[in-house]
C-alpha cells in the first residue's frame, strides 16, 4: 500500500481508493495529498453516501444566496474551497445517477457551476475517490457510469481488510493505547494473541 501511494503522490492524475468500511480509505487519501506536489493547499473531503442529490449537488459546487430555501448566504462548494489542493469523494459508489453525470462532466472540463448561477468558475484540484463496492460491478448491474469509473480510475489503491494483515494489529493496539490516555499501557501477550485471531469485520474503526 506504501508503495502504491507513493507511486501516485508523485503524478496529479485521478486515484481511486477501493476498500471495505473501515480499513482506513481516508488515512491513504491524506499521505496521498501529503505527498504530492499539493500538500501545501486545503485536502477538502466530502462522504457521497446517504446524501440527496440537492444537498450533495450543493455541496460539491456551491451555491448562490436565495438558490434554494435556507441559502442565506453566497457559498463555495468542496471544489472551490479546495481550490489548488485535494478533493477527496468517499463512498463515490453510492452517488446517484445524475450526480455521476455531473462529476463527469466537472472531471472533463475543469470548472463548475454554482447551483442558481449560471457562469462556470474554472477549478484547479487533484481529485481522489474512494469505494467500499466493486465498481466493475456496479457498471455491469447499470448502477454506475463506465465513462466515469474510467475517468476516476486512472490510478487505484486497493487496502486490504485488517484480516489479511493481523500482523499490523500489535502497531494498531499500541498507537491505539497511547492515544487513548488511560492508565493501560500496553496488552498482555494472550490478549494480543485473541485480538490477532479476531477476524474484524468493521476492520480498523472496529479495532
Amino acid at each position: 500500500v506504501y508503495d502504491h501511494v507513493a507511486r501516485v503522490a508523485s503524478g496529479d492524475w485521478s486515484v481511486l481508493i477501493q476498500g471495505e468500511t473501515g480499513s482506513g480509505k481516508e488515512r491513504v487519501a491524506r499521505a496521498i495529498h501529503e505527498l504530492s506536489a499539493r500538500r501545501d493547499k486545503p485536502f477538502v473531503a466530502i462522504n457521497c453516501g446517504g446524501m440527496t442529490e440537492t444537498l450533495l449537488t450543493s455541496e460539491l459546487s456551491g451555491h448562490r444566496r436565495g438558490a434554494f430555501t435556507g441559502a442565506v448566504a453566497d457559498r463555495k462548494g468542496i471544489f472551490e474551497a479546495a481550490e489548488g489542493g485535494t478533493v477527496f469523494l468517499d463512498e463515490v459508489g453510492d452517488m446517484p445517477a445524475a450526480m455521476q453525470t455531473a462529476l463527469l462532466r466537472v472531471l472533463q472540463e475543469g470548472e463548475i457551476t454554482r447551483v442558481g448561477e449560471h457562469t462556470p468558475r474554472k477549478i484547479d484540484v487533484r481529485p481522489l475517490f474512494a469505494t467500499h463496492r466493486d465498481l466493475d460491478e456496479e457498471v455491469a448491474k447499470g448502477r454506475f457510469r463506465a465513462d466515469l469509473l474510467y475517468r476516476i480510475r486512472v490510478g487505484r489503491v486497493r487496502v486490504p481488510p485488517l484480516r489479511e494483515r493481523p500482523e499490523d494489529i500489535p502497531s494498531l493496539v499500541a498507537l491505539f493505547l497511547e492515544e487513548a490516555k488511560t492508565q493501560v499501557k500496553r496488552l498482555d501477550a494472550e490478549a494480543l494473541q485473541r485480538l490477532c485471531e479476531y477476524p474484524w469485520p468493521g476492520n480498523v474503526r472496529e479495532l
